[in-house]
């Protein structure tokens, strides 16, 4: 899917970019039901882009196939002025858009999938930095929970986001890794259907990003996280799995020249693998039997997809 994954590095690597660009794009290969709704804040603004892609059994076609969400998470694709050109924070957006290229170019093929696929991401090319150690983040015009409220649609029924992770030291390979699935405030097993797809998409043992359980509570409450790629969890009762774009070297978000398409490509092709079975209803992000057996003992812990206590 390279071909896919450059069409959308070359679209986002501009200082004009914007939302419209990417929904003219994804109009011209056929996708219909495109959307794009700027967002303001204290330090600009960005565009959300959703595009829902009808599954051939999906809620669109009033079908029982469920829904997958793929979200694009960062915050800026670049951090002008002070950095010229394509940041390494763009990755996730990179991602949702060449999955939303491949499903377009799937269907206009014949290739329809069964369940509908909604994809979201947001698209600002002169986004703030922000100090953080190892390395500096990648700030947001808009505050995170601004665009949390944007991301996550009540028909998804489960939730791949998608997030640069270089900047840390824990997470160290080349390629992408895919985190537990959080739920409810719950860290759950990793998945094994979504290691069987990696393992066959990059033909290597698969990689898990390792989170606690501060990675999955809201930004904002003075604790650190690895990076922001939990945050959709915080706002849904559905399973969310990060995949988590990495690197071997400790990467600046706001570095360019940081983005590697064959990496982006794996990423982009794992997500198109688990939508096809995720609509065909051959790929469990967690296992219902035990989630049960866990409601009943302990009960979910929503107190962590809230800002927690204040004094």
């Amino acid at each position: 899917m390279l071909k896919q994954v450059i069409e959308a590095m070359e679209l986002l690597d501009s200082a004009k970019v914007s939302g419209n660009d990417v929904a003219a794009l994804l109009r011209s290969r056929g996708l219909e039901d495109v959307t794009v709704k700027t967002l303001r804040g204290e330090k600009g603004k960005t565009d959300f882009i959703r595009v829902r892609i009808p599954g051939t059994r999906g809620k669109m076609a009033k079908g029982d196939a469920p829904t997958l969400g793929v979200l694009g998470r960062l915050g800026g694709v670049g951090a002008r002025p002070e950095m010229i050109g394509l940041v390494s924070d763009a990755d996730g957006a990179i991602t949702a858009v060449a999955t939303a290229l491949k499903l377009a170019d799937m269907r206009a093929k014949g290739d329809a999938l069964p369940g509908d696929v909604v994809i979201g991401t947001h698209i600002c090319p002169d986004a703030p930095t922000i100090p953080h150690k190892p390395v500096p983040f990648m700030g947001s015009p808009v505050a995170f929970a601004d665009i949390g409220r944007e991301e996550v649609t009540p028909d998804m029924d489960a939730v791949l986001s998608i997030d640069t992770t270089k900047g840390n030291r824990i997470a160290k390979w080349r390629g992408f890794a895919i985190t537990p699935t959080a739920k409810e405030g719950w860290l759950l097993k990793v998945s094994d259907d979504l290691l069987t797809i990696m393992e066959i998409v990059t033909g290597r043992a698969p990689r898990v990003c390792p989170l606690t359980t501060q990675d999955i509570t809201p930004y904002g409450n003075g604790i650190d996280h690895i990076n922001s790629i939990m945050q959709p969890c915080t706002v849904t009762d559905k399973p969310v799995v990060g995949v988590a774009i990495t690197t071997e070297s400790t990467v600046p978000g706001c570095a360019t020249g940081a983005s590697h398409p064959e990496d982006i490509e794996e990423a982009t092709r794992f997500c198109v693998e688990v939508a096809k079975a995720y609509g065909k209803g051959l790929c469990r992000f967690y296992n219902e039997d035990e989630w049960r057996i866990i409601e009943k003992k302990y009960g979910a812990l929503k107190l962590l997809q809230t800002p927690g206590h204040q004094s």
